[in-house]
């Protein structure tokens, strides 16, 4: 583990979905034709991740912060 952090390899769990992908599903689901089961089905996430992604959506909004593909 220290050789890997040396060497800037160390690294966590991959997102399962990118920025732009996450931007898309959030219009989505404020858009109402889909519910968060079906966006995480069509994704290929769990609804979970569905929800994290508009509460890091609701944040950026709230703080002022551009999304992150800007």
């Amino acid at each position: 583990m220290k050789v890997a952090k040396a060497k800037g390899r160390l690294r966590g769990k991959q997102p399962k979905l990118n920025p732009r992908q996450e931007v898309h599903l959030v219009a989505l689901l404020k858009g109402g034709e889909y519910s968060t089961a079906e966006l995480a089905d069509l994704s290929g996430v769990a609804r979970s991740t569905v929800y994290r992604a508009v509460e890091r959506e609701r944040v950026r909004d709230v703080v002022g912060v551009g999304s992150p593909v800007d």
